[in-house]
């Protein structure tokens, strides 16, 4: 068998659980995720602020909505998705100014915000729940 043949066999199939992302793969995806989340719970979100500005009795009923444990913890990870989205929107976006290019600095930035998201989430949603 020649060498290029032996080239050009590759695996039938990718195993997705094998391959490991760096950490800046993982917030460039968590960026995507939340954006989306964000993008489809914004009619929920949309519907939370008509009922609490309507009315004194449908302000009533946003806040029975909200005492729901479910719902708290539905909007504590949009409160996560915002935060997370608008940390790395701001690596992304000194990532385009050629700021933080080099391995290193891409990497401690990637902590940098995975850690300040989740701080922030757990001051504010302690301050909120």
């Amino acid at each position: 068998m020649s060498e290029a043949i032996a080239r050009k066999q590759r695996p039938k199939f990718l195993a997705l659980h094998e391959i490991r992302l760096p950490l800046p793969g993982i917030v460039s995806i968590l960026h995507r995720v939340s954006g989306a989340g964000l993008f489809l719970m914004l009619p929920f979100l949309l519907y939370l602020l008509d009922r609490s500005l309507a009315s004194p009795e449908s302000f009533a009923a946003y806040k029975s909505v909200v005492g729901n444990p479910l719902v708290k913890i539905l909007l504590l990870g949009l409160l996560w998705a915002y935060v997370h989205h608008f940390c790395a929107g701001i690596r992304f976006l000194l990532l385009d100014l050629h700021k933080g290019i080099d391995l290193q600095s891409a990497r401690n930035s990637s902590r940098i915000v995975l850690v300040v998201s989740i701080a922030l989430t757990v001051i504010i949603g302690v301050k909120l729940w």
